[in-house]
């Protein structure tokens, strides 16, 4: 029986304890939210208080916090994947599974027309009980899903692809730029890891996809359109598209630590540096950082994770650094307002790690791209802006991941020199598709025809 088109829902959302995944799914609901449908966020304690003021609509989304337990070597009180080295994440995904039974007890109680999730491959196990729809929410590109999942599903059932077989697109793969080095597919491999007890990240991954209802991804057809499609060819599912889904406003302003510090430069002048809550670097990678920063000669903002081994990025620093770039450079080793950032009018080029977040959020800037991916979703991201829409540059590393001063001074430049002809050209396609991307009516159309296909569902 057809829905009527003004029928509020009640979403749950419940997505993978990292920054990279709860933020969207908070976009997301508040723009659902901002349309009168209700959300129940399933989320840990200690996130509950930091998402307080990017909840803009209170009224409507509520927040239900979830105990974490400990597991294995899960330093105490460990709640999100930013509390913890990489190579700890599959324990905090066992962690998530735990907390199955909270989960379920929460959602009997709320008993919500969808649950949104991406994960948690159990979820669509208690829909049939509690009686909800399930809609697999993914956070990261369509190029990561298509290279990586679904021809491991699809062709390689009994085992994980090889470095060689992921250096190469699957057969029917819609793109012909997407060809990795040896030292990415390296990076994708992760795959056939464990990622909780007794599943792989693959398995996890799939299944999720697998048993939903429908596939959603944060994209939209002018960029990803044709990944998309092969996606729900693959999974033989309905794929829902919601957008970039930006956040429109913050209650906070930029601290005025930096609004102070930035306001002292020129326009387009300053180059700002982050690579997401994840990635630590090593000590002696990022010493080359900061110094080909300051091989540029451009005032600098750096905000990563103190490096491996260190306690601070202050102690970290090469010799002399601190008083060669006094006044114009600052290493920080704690979070900032990145979309705040960005949107200053004195920062002029970005480098970033190439996460989903950090992509769209520099598509709608004014900033240069300048792209110094990681993990494997990241180098597929990088793909996509260098080498499909040309609209950043990617540092150059030898083939094993490593950049030297050099390259990344290099990078930094061709992209800021007005008269580079690299420069001049990804100058360009990125003010077409920022054009197209803040375009009135733009990410709101894909808002509403999303909602429209949950009705349709």
């Amino acid at each position: 029986m057809a829905q009527p088109k003004d029928l509020k829902f009640h979403i749950a959302m419940f997505p993978w304890f990292a920054f990279g995944h709860m933020t969207p799914f908070l976009h997301l609901s508040n723009e659902l939210a901002k349309r009168g449908h209700k959300i129940s966020f399933l989320l840990p304690n200690k996130a509950c208080l930091q998402w307080k003021t990017t909840n803009l609509h209170p009224n409507l989304i509520t927040f239900y916090p979830l105990t974490i337990p400990r597991v294995g070597s899960l330093p105490r009180g460990t709640e999100t994947a930013s509390d913890i080295p990489i190579f700890l994440t599959t324990h905090l995904a066992t962690a998530m599974d735990l907390t199955r039974d909270q989960v379920e007890a929460l959602l009997c109680q709320l008993k919500p027309n969808f649950v949104f999730y991406d994960t948690a491959h159990w979820i669509p196990e208690l829909a049939p009980m509690i009686g909800f729809k399930t809609v697999c929410y993914n956070a990261v590109c369509a190029a990561s899903l298509a290279i990586a999942v679904v021809p491991a599903r699809k062709v390689f059932k009994d085992r994980p692809l090889t470095e060689a077989e992921l250096a190469e697109p699957p057969h029917g793969y819609p793109s012909t730029t997407v060809v990795l080095r040896k030292h990415e597919a390296r990076a994708l491999s992760f795959i056939s890891f464990d990622f909780g007890s007794g599943i792989t990240f693959y398995d996890r991954v799939t299944t999720s996809m697998k048993e939903c209802d429908a596939i959603s991804i944060r994209t939209c057809h002018e960029i990803e359109g044709q990944l998309c499609d092969y996606i729900g060819s693959q999974f033989g599912k309905p794929v829902l598209l919601t957008g970039p889904v930006l956040l429109e406003s913050e209650k906070t302003p930029l601290e005025d630590r930096w609004a102070k510090w930035l306001g002292g430069f020129e326009p387009n002048l300053v180059v700002f540096c982050a690579f997401g809550s994840q990635w630590v670097l090593e000590k002696d990678q990022f010493q080359e950082l900061v110094l080909g920063l300051e091989l540029t000669g451009l005032p600098f903002l750096v905000a990563v994770k103190p490096p491996t081994g260190a306690a601070t990025v202050e102690e970290a620093l090469p010799e002399g650094f601190q008083e060669r770039v006094k006044g114009r450079g600052v290493v920080y080793g704690e979070w900032v307002q990145q979309t705040h950032l960005l949107n200053h009018p004195s920062v002029g080029c970005f480098v970033n790690h190439c996460g989903f977040g950090s992509m769209w959020e520099s598509l709608t800037s004014d900033s240069q791209i300048v792209l110094v991916p990681h993990l494997g979703d990241q180098i597929l991201n990088t793909r996509l802006m260098a080498d499909e829409l040309k609209v950043a540059v990617e540092v150059e590393r030898d083939e094993n991941g490593w950049f030297s001063k050099e390259s990344l001074c290099k990078a930094v430049k061709s992209t800021m020199d007005k008269d580079s002809e690299v420069g001049v050209l990804v100058r360009k396609n990125h003010g077409k598709w920022k054009q197209t991307l803040t375009s009135p009516g733009f990410m709101s159309g894909y808002i509403d025809e999303f909602i429209h296909k949950l009705h349709e569902l």
